[in-house]
């Protein structure tokens, strides 16, 4: 069986974060693919995301590219409506009946977990990743009992970086180099994303 980590997000834009986390998990889990997926609406955060649907995808595909284990789907951004993690995972069990999944998610989203939508049948589908964070610890143990053996917490090198300080950044006129891949870096400058 397949051994998938599934990262949604918005990815707006992707960083070197998302990419540690990811390749973090794939290691220390065994994991033999990670597939990226941008959403659409995502239900726990307020407000659209910045860039479009389309220049999400493209800076997640120049992000990855070169890595074979990493993959960029399209299936959230296709789908109308709010992007909820229990439809993608009926999606791509559909799609993939030989593969086993786990959700690869930040520290600080952990402790967000019985928020999810629908979270006892997604936990039972999935099992969950959570990658330290700097400043945001996490709380096995305020979880529902039905959630703590379906999370697994791994150290990574600690980075604090975000998408948020990103845009700000850009706003600011200041540069992103070096926080997001190169590629990434000249399409946010060519296409003149989070610009004030």
């Amino acid at each position: 069986m397949k051994r998938v980590g599934l990262m949604g997000g918005t990815f707006d834009p992707i960083h070197i974060g998302h990419l540690l986390a990811a390749e973090t998990a794939r290691e220390q889990c065994g994991l033999d693919e990670v597939w990226f997926i941008p959403s659409r609406t995502p239900p726990l955060k307020s407000g659209a995301p910045s860039a479009s649907g389309e220049d999400r995808l493209e800076m997640v595909r120049l992000a990855i590219a070169g890595h074979p284990a990493f993959k960029a789907l399209d299936l959230e951004l296709r789908r109308p409506g709010i992007s909820y993690s229990i439809d993608t995972v009926h999606e791509l069990s559909a799609r993939c009946p030989g593969c086993s999944f786990a959700y690869i998610i930040g520290g600080d989203r952990v402790n967000d977990l019985p928020r999810w939508h629908r979270i006892d049948e997604l936990a039972a589908s999935v099992a969950f990743i959570g990658v330290s964070r700097p400043g945001h610890p996490v709380d096995i143990g305020s979880l529902p009992e039905s959630l703590r053996g379906r999370v697994r917490i791994i150290p990574m090198p600690q980075l604090d970086i975000s998408s948020s300080a990103i845009r700000a950044l850009r706003r600011e006129g200041r540069s992103v180099r070096y926080l997001v891949p190169d590629g990434v870096h000249d399409f946010i400058v060519r296409k003149g994303l989070y610009g004030s």
